[in-house]
């Protein structure tokens, strides 16, 4: 199970490397005067994530709860921080990076792994259940509302939907998910009477071609992107929507020019690849020793497919347009950092077979 977690996990993120390249290169050409500065951070990003898995995979620290609660709350400062002007950096409309120079930080990002972390250390104490519930739910609650003060609804979507299943898996009443459920939906509601932009988002979704200029661009010239590709695709490299007409083509939607260029073919060969990460991390969970150990893995495993599910269903136009990577592909050293993390810890229990 390993093995062919390990390389599905490395096949994505070289896919991801060569459509980076594919998908940035005319974008680069015109806003950064040649066609590398995207394949080069990539690469780098790339190095640097891996890099950072095995550490985590081989630490010991890794399975101290101890080093969990100094991330959770490291990162909690982080997104604090980001909310302060002349710290964090404003792009898209969103208050989510922290730049360094060249490069950038999104608190967001990591927080999704802090807070799996987080709560699966929590869950090995079972004392004081009606306070310890409600310690979960503090947990989470915390860097949601951060996150929402960004905006970035698609990172407190992933992160409360990850949280949510360590909820179940480790025996929460269904009760309680009913209660959450309709708890959800009413703050679904109120998050978009806040937001008149969100709206207009679920408008475009129902109907694109409603505004096709504005809010329904993106995902008209998403289908743009995948409808052409046919069987086989144009080619690699040869995909006409990065042109300008898909904006941004290498990060959230660079599935988009996956199955442009490569087809259904292709855009298949990267789903399997996805449902087999799928399968192993959970063939994983299921093998591994203890209760800490089983949260961990598939509260890990969840955070990646579900945001897959939830990027691959926004470019195809089964959801409404939100801001999600596509995981070990999109562009993005936060992103890519963050997924190879969750991955290197999975790797870690699976190598370990026993609870701490």
């Amino acid at each position: 199970m390993k093995t062919l977690f390990t390389v599905s996990a490395v096949a994505l993120s070289f896919i991801g490397l060569a459509f980076v390249y594919s998908a940035g290169s005319y974008w680069g050409a015109v806003h950064y005067a040649d066609s590398s500065p995207f394949i080069v951070k990539q690469a780098i990003y790339m190095a640097v994530s891996i890099g950072i898995a095995v550490v985590i995979m081989k630490s010991p620290l890794t399975s101290s709860p101890k080093t969990w609660t100094v991330f959770y709350f490291a990162t909690i400062l982080l997104l604090v921080a980001v909310l302060i002007p002349g710290i964090g950096a404003v792009r898209n409309g969103s208050q989510s990076w922290i730049a360094f120079g060249p490069f950038s930080l999104q608190p967001a990002e990591f927080i999704k792994v802090a807070l799996i972390g987080k709560l699966a250390c929590s869950m090995n104490d079972t004392s004081g259940k009606g306070v310890f519930r409600l310690r979960h739910f503090g947990l989470i609650l915390l860097p949601a509302g951060l996150i929402m003060l960004q905006p970035d609804l698609g990172s407190a979507v992933i992160m409360i939907v990850s949280a949510f299943v360590i909820l179940f898996v480790a025996g929460y009443p269904l009760k309680f998910f009913a209660f959450l459920g309709a708890g959800g939906i009413a703050a679904f509601i109120a998050l978009i009477a806040a937001a008149p932009y969100r709206l207009a988002r679920i408008k475009s979704y129902i109907d694109p071609w409603s505004d096709p200029r504005g809010t329904g661009f993106q995902g008209i010239q998403s289908l743009f992107a995948i409808a052409p590709g046919g069987l086989v695709g144009h080619g690699y490299g040869n995909s006409r929507q990065k042109y300008l007409y898909l904006p941004e083509p290498q990060n959230d939607f660079i599935f988009s020019i996956i199955a442009e260029e490569t087809g259904f073919i292709g855009a298949t060969v990267v789903i399997l690849l996805f449902a087999l990460l799928l399968v192993t991390t959970f063939g994983i969970a299921i093998r591994t020793k203890g209760r800490y150990a089983f949260l961990m893995v598939a509260g890990m495993g969840s955070m990646i497919i579900f945001q897959t599910f939830l990027n691959v269903g926004v470019v195809s136009g089964l959801l409404p347009v939100t801001g999600v990577t596509l995981p070990f592909i999109s562009y993005g050293g936060s992103s890519l950092m963050t997924t190879w993390m969750a991955a290197g810890t999975i790797m870690h229990f699976t190598a370990k077979k026993s609870s701490s």
